[in-house]
């Protein structure tokens, strides 16, 4: 047995059912290991940005580990940006990445890099494997680091030789055995503490992220609100929120830092459960960074690596609480808007057909800023956010949540300039035939950019700088762009044809993509 074939069975073991990839020379004998192992789905991407977002997107809605396999240290950067915002999701992925083999690094040849120094500033864990008889052990511990709570990036460097070498029996321990490790309780001295507060009567938000915002985790926050007058927040990166009719509402916490600080001023103490303290994703000058009072008491009651759900659900026990307290969203659909495209007119018109068990994927940047509010009383669903900032997520997050909930209809947000970072995304939905409706915001700009200009007083953009920020001369055009790469796509001028495009999106088959021009 090779190398590659008993990392594909450890992989196996471990419950990897999907593969990301965008090979080369260096793994072609883990592909040919992937090719006789029909346990593991294995999903190409033209660009290792879409192969890494998507990694994150199915980890997401999975609740497991997805593989990525990249070519040497230039396939793993051209991954990094995404690998950023999986690191910020806590999502657990495995990176298998070729190296040369170990005779023929010597020669220092055109692909030679530092892979180890690539990877490092995003893996939790990391190895690169010496031998085919320490490959099992290296994928084991690979697995058990990526699910370690509350997930992170592993990444195994494979040395050609290492994957070609074969392995005698008695050579090596095979037995795959996984003990993937459990979130701790926080101690019980942060759950009194927290319900301390809550009894207060002082005005309390409760901070949620990660499995705060679903599952156990949001049922438990929502009983503890409505019987304590919280408020339930959640930070503007997000990694996934249930939402709509029957759960909890969850306000998200605006980008703006101005907006972000008012949001915040009514509150004497803040809960963080899975989350960090509020700050402003930059800093301005003569601006505070950290958004709340400075007479706001601040109490962890989990860090992140914690069991955010557990600690909630013993919370609400310690202020006897139980299922009856919970105040969800109602149900509520708004009339079918018509005419001219407003940033609210689209809101409404996807609050108005948003389908059941939705996934969205929102990077909307400016134009969409309005969805969330809009979409409160809709059938129930699932959002994800950038977690990260790194932008180019939306479209590879959307082909990891198709491929992990073939069942369910993905809507996905993006803007134009986004986009373009990962716009290679629509060949694989395309080639999948995955149930993806794209919307992109088309302004032709930069426009974020030019807010941070002016917040940063610097003045008014003149010629030259306008210019940096402006993405027309000429217009992408993405009805074209997306046929090129298979996808069906419509450009829409009104509201009226906008509900038509979405209408036909969330009956179709396979992908399609809506440019709203504004």
């Amino acid at each position: 047995m090779t190398g590659a074939e008993i990392l594909i069975r450890a992989l196996i073991a471990g419950r990897v059912e999907v593969c990301f990839t965008n090979p080369g020379t260096s793994e072609m004998h883990i592909v040919a290991a992937l090719d006789r192992a029909s346990e593991i789905r294995c999903v190409l991407g033209l660009f290792e940005g879409v192969v890494t977002g998507a990694a994150d997107g199915y980890a997401r809605m999975a609740g497991k580990s997805a593989c990525t396999l990249l070519h040497l240290g230039p396939g793993l950067a051209n991954g990094l940006a995404n690998l950023h915002n999986a690191s910020r999701a806590h999502v657990p992925i495995v990176n298998i990445v070729g190296q040369h083999a170990t005779h023929h690094l010597k020669y220092d040849t055109p692909l030679a890099s530092d892979i180890e120094a690539i990877a490092r500033p995003y893996s939790k864990w990391l190895r690169t494997s010496q031998s085919a008889a320490d490959i099992n052990r290296d994928a084991n511990d690979a697995m058990v680091a990526a699910n370690t709570p509350p997930g992170q990036i592993a990444t195994l460097i494979v040395p050609a030789d290492v994957a070609w070498n074969g392995v005698s029996a008695g050579e090596s321990d095979m037995r795959n055995s996984f003990s993937f490790p459990i979130a701790p309780m926080p101690g019980a001295e942060k759950i009194e503490k927290a319900g301390d507060m809550l009894r207060s009567g002082l005005r309390t938000a409760i901070l949620l992220a990660d499995k705060g915002l679903y599952g156990k985790g949001l049922a438990a926050a929502g009983r503890i609100a409505a019987g304590t007058n919280a408020k339930l927040l959640a930070p503007y990166p997000f990694t996934r929120m249930e939402r709509g009719a029957g759960f909890p509402v969850v306000e998200r916490m605006h980008y703006v830092l101005e907006q972000a600080a008012e949001q915040l001023k009514e509150f004497r103490q803040i809960i963080l459960v899975g989350a960090t303290v509020p700050v402003s994703y930059f800093a301005y000058p003569g601006k505070n960074s950290v958004l709340t009072p400075p007479e706001c008491l601040l109490h962890t009651l989990a860090s992140p690596h914690e069991d955010c759900a557990d600690a909630l659900d013993a919370l609400a026990t310690a202020l006897s609480l139980d299922e009856r307290s919970s105040v969800p969203a109602q149900a509520e659909r708004v009339p079918v808007p018509t005419g001219e495209i407003t940033p609210q007119g689209l809101a409404a018109a996807v609050a108005a057909l948003l389908p059941e068990n939705a996934i969205v994927v929102d990077e909307s940047m400016t134009s969409g800023r309005g969805l969330m509010a809009a979409t409160r009383g809709c059938p129930r669903h699932d959002w994800l956010a950038n977690t990260g900032g790194s932008v180019g997520i939306a479209m590879p997050l959307a082909v990891g949540a198709a491929v992990a909930c073939p069942d369910r209809r993905v809507l996905c947000f993006s803007a134009d300039g986004s986009g373009m970072y990962t716009a290679q995304a629509l060949w694989t939905m395309a080639r999948e035939n995955l149930n993806i409706t794209t919307v992109i915001f088309a302004n032709r700009s930069y426009a974020v950019l030019k807010r941070e200009y002016s917040s940063l007083g610097v003045g008014e953009p003149g010629r030259r700088a306008a210019d940096l920020f402006d993405i027309g001369r000429p217009d992408l055009d993405w009805v074209s762009l997306a046929k090129g790469m298979g996808v069906p796509g419509t450009r829409v001028t009104t509201l009226d044809t906008f509900v038509k495009a979405l209408q036909e999106g969330f009956q179709a088959e396979g992908p399609m993509l809506i440019e709203v021009r504004l």
